[in-house]
């Protein structure tokens, strides 16, 4: 028996039973602390631990700022001079194909023939960060794919203009994936809540290079969902959060907030739980997040004060109540799933806001990009105020021990310097002129490469 059992004075068989008991209550502790976790979070409701010290993450090697501090550069895809055909749009873009089916001549701008004379300049550059950008990989769509699954998924709440950057990732990962719902085979007949998603699919070569969480089914488990989620909320939700602010005006006769605009929305607690879903319904792990374009006085016609200033006002406490409810979520699940993490080295769920983009005025007049962001030349919708919304965004979610796992991604500059990268409303961007594909990029180096495990 080695020395160190037995020196002390104590007959060794009571030093070896000693011992036994000491690691029978060790093994006791991990097994309490690792498998009976989730049954324990079901009844504990989780808030962070008033002794809980959060660790701030470092500065990664290319932080959002440095990505966004950079320049386009010309880079031709194709030798090719014009567009003959809407499909050309495929090609001319790097992509074999796109998986989603909604509305995909929009998406890629192709669907005004009198405008084909912007391709394929529109796709003749790439986006190029600043020397301060460190150790970002080329965008890889199998590299991306594995991710997907051994990280996790993503899942995108916000409008159109996320649904706009939801296809272009369909489009990266075009020969890997299966999109849903088929919208073709449903034309006429869709609704803008439709869940839209992205699996994996079996056919895909990268599937022997991927390490499956337990659980995961490649039929059913979605690496990436869209919802149509415009305001944060469900419409009763905000018009609630409208009337309780501090200061509301108690007398307003109508709370209403709202116009006959369309506007989608989803109770909070519903898609946070469907984001924290556990396999083989969900394997999530990013919800990307951006939202401001339906934040508007033609939308929101009965705020209080009115105008942009109380839709501002409105934008600042929704948001924070937001950011509290799911990152009080976040630390629950964080709780609840430690012990799947360990065994599947995965690091925390997160959320990622992405600054929002306005449109540009003259769009159809430019086609190359600019190499300074220009002054508005006019005033439609909200699009002079979304810098506005940005940095309500950025200054709550800089607060990192209060939202530790809420990621504020200010890299809206390359779309910024894009008037000629737009679809037929100046607004929404095109798909394949690098801006989405640059969002999806930097996005996909952050939760694998900034965040730490």
């Amino acid at each position: 028996m080695p020395a160190f059992l037995w020196r002390g004075g104590y007959p060794p068989k009571q030093q070896i039973a000693a011992v036994l008991v000491v690691a029978f209550f060790a093994l006791v502790f991990f097994v309490r602390n690792t498998i009976f976790d989730s049954s324990f979070s079901s009844w504990h409701t989780w808030t962070e631990p008033q002794t809980t010290t959060t660790p701030i993450r470092p500065p990664g090697e290319c932080s959002p700022q440095a990505y966004a501090n950079g320049h386009w550069e010309h880079h031709p895809r194709t030798t090719k001079t014009n567009m003959t055909s809407p499909d050309d749009a495929i090609a001319f873009s790097g992509f074999e194909k796109c998986a989603s089916s909604r509305e995909r001549y929009w998406h890629l701008a192709v669907n005004m023939e009198h405008q084909w004379d912007r391709f394929p300049k529109a796709h003749n550059y790439r986006w190029v960060p600043s020397q301060k950008c460190k150790g970002l990989k080329p965008l890889d769509a199998a590299a991306l794919l594995k991710d997907l699954v051994e990280d996790g998924g993503w899942y995108f709440v916000g409008d159109s203009v996320t649904e706009n950057h939801f296809f272009s990732l369909s489009c990266i990962l075009g020969p890997h994936v299966i999109a849903t719902p088929t919208y073709i085979a449903n034309s006429g007949e869709f609704d803008r809540a439709w869940p839209q998603n992205l699996y994996l699919d079996p056919s895909s070569p990268v599937i022997s290079s991927i390490t499956f969480p337990k659980g995961f089914n490649i039929a059913t488990t979605p690496l990436a969902t869209f919802r149509r989620i415009d305001i944060l909320f469900s419409k009763d939700e905000l018009a609630k959060i409208h009337r309780n602010m501090p200061g509301q005006d108690k007398n307003l006769k109508d709370f209403g907030l709202f116009s006959d605009e369309g506007i989608w929305g989803v109770p909070l607690n519903d898609y946070i739980q469907e984001f924290l879903s556990p396999l083989p319904k969900g394997n999530y792990a990013t919800m990307v997040v951006n939202t401001a374009g339906h934040w508007s006085e033609t939308a929101l016609a009965k705020v209080n004060p009115p105008g942009i200033k109380g839709i501002l006002h409105l934008f600042e406490e929704a948001t924070k109540q937001w950011a509290d409810k799911l990152q009080a979520a976040l630390w629950k699940d964080e709780r609840g799933s430690g012990s799947f993490r360990l065994m599947n080295s995965r690091k925390k769920r997160r959320a990622v806001v992405r600054a929002y983009l306005p449109g540009h005025y003259d769009c159809f007049e430019h086609r190359k990009p600019w190499s300074e962001i220009q002054p508005f030349t006019d005033h439609w919708f909200n699009w002079n105020e979304i810098q506005d919304f940005n940095i309500i965004w950025d200054k709550l979610l800089s607060e990192r021990k209060k939202y530790p796992d809420i990621h504020y991604l200010p890299i809206e500059r390359p779309a910024r310097l894009r008037p000629d990268a737009h679809t037929n409303d100046c607004l929404h961007i095109m798909t394949g002129a690098g801006v989405l594909e640059g969002f999806s990029h930097y996005i996909w180096h952050y939760v694998t490469q900034e965040i730490p495990a």
